[in-house]
């Protein structure tokens, strides 16, 4: 059975999203983020080492726990990122 989210942040758009989500942040000890974008595209950038991948509608990204990232909209979008207490399957 695959791994069910223990949260999830509301659904922000290229306006809302949070100055935090934009800058280095990284997620706690323990916890697998997924960012689920739901229109539009978000560019995923991890720290250490760098790399990027671009996310869409159908293409999660996964931040390992501890793993420093940041998101950049690329243009209109939608996204959301659930956290999961155990590494979640990704399609």
């Amino acid at each position: 059975m695959a791994s069910q989210p223990y949260r999830s942040t509301p659904v922000f758009d290229e306006i809302t999203l949070p100055a935090a989500l934009r800058a280095d942040h990284r997620t706690k000890a323990g916890t697998w983020g997924v960012i689920h974008v739901l229109e539009g595209e978000l560019r995923l950038t991890y720290v250490d080492p760098l790399s990027s991948v671009l996310l869409s509608p159908g293409s999660p990204g996964l931040v390992l726990p501890g793993q420093t990232h940041f998101v950049t909209p690329v243009g209109p979008m939608r996204m959301r990122v659930d956290f999961h207490a155990e590494a979640p399957e990704l399609p």
